[in-house]
């Protein structure tokens, strides 16, 4: 059922070595390497956020500069409240 995301799906980030460098940053700030890669998706599509129900990815999102990384809740707070 992952597939079902292309109906959703706005953009399809194509893999390029800006992207592969950027996630090789981020796994040296603690990311996990596929977390960091869709991080480093993210950022090259210049994102304003990176929407996550994982708390080590949000921890380290303070680190990580031109995105806000929060969990869908505070989303909802941070846009609508």
């Amino acid at each position: 059922m992952i597939w079902k995301w292309r109906e959703s799906a706005i953009i399809n980030v194509r893999y390029n070595s800006t992207i592969f460098e950027g996630a090789k940053y981020l796994s040296r700030l603690g990311l996990r390497d596929k977390d960091a890669l869709h991080v480093s998706c993210a950022l090259s599509e210049k994102s304003k956020y990176f929407l996550t129900t994982d708390d080590k990815i949000i921890k380290k999102g303070k680190f990580i500069e031109n995105i806000i990384i929060l969990n869908p809740i505070e989303f909802v707070r941070e846009i609508y409240l």
